[in-house]
């Protein structure tokens, strides 16, 4: 019986670390109008159609002729890029634009205007077997395909050259606002990809809290460096595997290491000494000491990571695939780059309200010093806040383009 309920755990265990599978096509939903009534009430449609229908009122009168007929108009969103497509970013990326996407991708969305590839990107990539020139055309194939209306047939009457042309033309209405939703949707969706097994990665965390508190009944000090450090070796791993997702060679990763061992030794050291704050009643110190300690391997690695972004941005402007920038520039576009993932914006946030966590408990609730599960959480602080605001993120691409169209519509008293 202990036996089998071991398994179960080891099972639940590793759960946690296995990747989910990821669709090969994009996952879409559809809005139907089937009835001619519907158009009568404007705040029942789609808000794509009542945008088109704003931009060109003379195409009710087509729709109507549609519904007429036995027939639906329907508004398909794609919620999810299709794999194909996160396949091309991130070849055209790591095969010749020095792992970035912000610097190419939005114009090749929005303008269809090509990244500069040499001859000698082509070359690497042939010898993968990737042509570059396909995955732009992949690229700019499906840009349009993420926000369409489309005629829905049910009773088989056939669809007509008038139905496709009526088509055409909604979609046509819509295209330069869809292009928007695209570059965020692609975007975001190309991050979400990058760090994936980082994000699996974070869910091993849930540990951090019970060994904590076994750590501070038996222990002095251990309790404390584990709850700061743990979380921030994770990440350290989870970071890795981010930027190795985003084509950085191994070599380049390891050197970054050097030095991060001395600020996890200065970490440890100031955590470990937190105790002895507390016996001095010194509460406020300990509380920023320890919230200090818990961010210090993290937050440094993160300003590592716009670091080579910026080599990469340097990169870029020298083989003129880029034009000249000042150092200025370079940094903000390099930062631009890294918060594509909207957890490293979460983990600067969160690393600035550390400490003053930390203090704000350890001062409010002194008897709580000493709890394992508390000081987990302060632990963990940046790193749960870059998960909500991964969470977050998610919700918002999806209702961007939602919002974006209820304020034209506001604008124009629909």
């Amino acid at each position: 019986m202990s036996s089998l309920r071991s398994r179960k755990f080891t099972t639940a265990l590793f759960s946690l670390f296995r990747s989910q599978q990821r669709p090969l096509a994009g996952v879409y939903k559809i809005q139907v109008v089937s009835l001619q009534e519907e158009l009568d009430v404007p705040e029942s449609l789609p808000k794509e159609l009542r945008y088109a229908l704003l931009k060109n009122a003379a195409l009710k009168e087509r729709i109507i002729s549609v519904l007429e007929n036995g027939k639906a108009i329907g508004v398909r969103t794609v919620q999810k890029t299709p794999e194909l497509v996160l396949s091309a970013i991130n070849n055209i990326s790591q095969f010749s634009q020095h792992k970035t996407i912000v610097t190419w991708l939005p114009s090749l969305l929005m303008l269809q205007e090509r990244p500069r590839i040499l001859q000698s990107d082509y070359d690497r990539a042939a010898q993968q077997h990737i042509d570059l020139n396909r995955e732009i055309t992949n690229i700019i194939d499906h840009r349009l395909e993420f926000k369409k209306f489309m005629i829905i047939d049910d009773n088989h009457a056939g669809v007509t050259k008038d139905d496709n042309a009526l088509v055409d033309g909604l979609n046509e209405l819509i295209t330069p606002i869809v292009l928007k939703h695209v570059v965020s949707r692609m975007t975001f969706d190309n991050a979400d990809t990058r760090t994936a097994v980082a994000q699996t990665i974070l869910k091993a965390l849930l540990i951090i809290g019970p060994i904590t508190q076994v750590l501070e009944h038996y222990t002095r000090g251990f309790g404390k460096i584990f709850a700061a450090s743990m979380d921030d070796i994770l990440s350290e791993v989870a970071e890795l595997f981010a930027l190795r997702g985003s084509g950085f060679r191994w070599k380049q990763l390891v050197h970054r290491m050097k030095i991060l061992i001395p600020v996890f030794a200065l970490a440890s050291y100031g955590a470990f000494h937190v105790d002895t704050l507390i016996d001095e009643h010194r509460l406020a110190l300990a509380g920023i000491v320890f919230g200090a300690s818990a961010i210090a391997l993290s937050l440094t690695t993160a300003v590592q990571s716009i670091r080579m972004y910026k080599q990469c941005i340097d990169a870029l402007i020298k083989e003129k695939k880029l034009p000249p920038a000042s150092p200025v520039h370079r940094w903000l576009m390099a930062i631009r780059q890294d918060f594509t993932n909207p957890a490293r914006l979460g983990l600067f946030i969160g690393a600035l309200l550390s400490p003053i966590a930390a203090m704000i408990v350890f001062v409010g609730f002194p008897f709580l010093v000493h709890n394992g599960w508390v000081l987990a959480v302060l632990g963990t602080a940046e790193t749960l806040t870059a998960g909500l605001f991964v969470v977050i993120a998610r919700r918002l691409n999806a209702l961007r383009f939602q919002f974006a169209l209820s304020r034209l519509l506001n604008h124009s008293g629909h």
